[in-house]
């Protein structure tokens, strides 16, 4: 690779027609991180500032071949893991992941879109927990999406603390609880936990309904890993990318949803 060839970063994850979520947001937060995006797309969605109209969920053979495909060609220093619908998309990836074996695995469990739409089958929740969550490098959830994979509820912080240690003994390698759905006053707190650090990082809850953070924080994530950070710096580093992110932010549709504004975020605070 020559000193002008940018790291490259894969993204694995469903596709969003309205280009605020999944591999659209994810290739925008890498190209403002200035690594190079690649995609396999786990799933076709009919996607708007709204919500989910409809799921089309490829066939194997075909996420099997893009999978294949960016390995066999690109330097890929980690994978950013999104949308994944179904039990049977999760075992290919786990099987891939396995096989090609990146040095950074970023797992975001998309579940449930801000809308209320599933999208993860039922049947995929003990196979997600089972086969990727010990090949994550970190696991990225939400209090919902954390609640499911842990089956109890979360509702204050001695609960969260709790479940990020809970998190870590299903297998990742270290986790960030995202704070945003938690009801902790005027402040959103993300708690990262590895099983020695522990770290919060507080910022200022905007007045927004936004759409495509949680994939744009792990993908930043991702890409500040490529870039040589530790764990606990990259989430922070991505953390404050999202926060710039939203503050810059546009709503390009008919509804009141803001889609974060990558390459304003880019630039230093």
């Amino acid at each position: 690779m020559s000193p002008s060839t940018p790291v490259s970063v894969l993204t694995i994850a469903g596709s969003d027609s309205g280009g605020g979520a999944g591999i659209q947001a994810d290739l925008k937060a890498f190209a403002a991180h200035r690594v190079h995006g690649l995609s396999a797309i786990t799933a076709l969605t009919a996607q708007n500032t709204r919500g989910v109209s409809a799921v089309h969920v490829p066939p194997l053979d075909v996420l099997q071949a893009q999978i294949d495909a960016c390995f066999a060609d690109f330097d890929i220093h980690a994978v950013k893991l999104g949308m994944l619908a179904n039990a049977e998309v999760i075992a290919l990836v786990a099987d891939a992941l396995e096989k090609y074996r990146p040095t950074h695995v970023v797992l975001d469990p998309v579940m449930v879109a801000t809308s209320g739409a599933c999208l993860l089958e039922g049947s995929a929740l003990e196979v997600l927990r089972r086969r990727l969550l010990p090949l994550a490098t970190l696991l990225t959830p939400n209090t919902p999406e954390a609640e499911l994979l842990l089956g109890r509820r979360i509702e204050n912080a001695d609960d969260a603390e709790d479940a990020a240690a809970a998190l870590l003994d299903l297998g990742a390698g270290a986790v960030l609880l995202k704070g945003g759905h938690m009801a902790e006053g005027a402040r959103v707190i993300d708690r990262y936990f590895d099983g020695v650090t522990r770290e919060e990082f507080i910022h200022t809850r905007l007045p927004v309904d936004a759409h495509g953070t949680g994939c744009t924080l792990a993908s930043a994530i991702a890409a500040q890993l490529c870039c040589g950070l530790s764990l606990p710096n990259a989430c922070e580093a991505a953390i404050d990318y999202v926060a710039r992110a939203l503050q810059g932010g546009y709503t390009p549709g008919r509804s009141a949803v803001r889609v974060l504004d990558h390459f304003g975020a880019a630039r230093p605070a």
